[in-house]
């Protein structure tokens, strides 16, 4: 079974070291009721990605909010970054102000471009599932309340649990 999980971390860019790595998955929001508390799910992240064992892999869609958000510290913990992008024409989903966050990150990434028929919803909640299916732990960032379309953040922690994945809920 290792050896097939090896393989397929392999067929997406991670080599063998890599492979024994802490892999560390983010759902979350966009956006936040309250802006002022991106400082304390910074904090709270920060600490529950610095008490996991090193070195990380954090597994990341780059959406704006939660997911760059992660992807920052992630990256500042000496960690490294594979990236689950949803279609190839992602930053058509991005403002113009959001467009250069998003390059530098993905820059940083291993990338992993998913092939989803159907509509840009069937693509998140695909992206969201690959995301569970590639972590050892999921980090969500999400106000307890039902998705507000297909594939949003309470979508992919259902799938977590239903796949008894450990995941620490900000």
């Amino acid at each position: 079974m290792l050896d097939c999980l090896v393989a397929l971390l392999s067929d997406h860019g991670f080599t063998q070291s890599e492979s024994t790595m802490t892999r560390v998955g983010i759902t979350g929001h966009q956006r936040l009721d309250a802006p002022a508390s991106w400082t304390w799910v910074s904090t709270v992240m920060q600490v529950e990605l610095a008490a996991m064992t090193s070195p990380l892999v954090g597994v990341t869609s780059l959406a704006i909010g939660a997911d760059q958000l992660f992807a920052r510290l992630i990256l500042e913990l000496g960690g490294k970054l594979h990236a689950v992008l949803p279609f190839a024409d992602i930053e058509r989903s991005f403002s113009s102000m959001d467009v250069a966050a998003y390059r530098e990150l993905v820059a940083q990434s291993t990338v992993e471009v998913l092939k989803v028929a159907g509509t840009d919803e069937d693509a998140y909640f695909a992206a969201g599932l690959r995301i569970v299916e590639l972590s050892d732990v999921l980090l969500a960032v999400w106000n307890g309340k039902p998705a507000k379309g297909k594939g949003g953040t309470a979508d992919v922690v259902n799938y977590a649990a239903s796949r008894q994945l450990p995941l620490i809920s900000l």
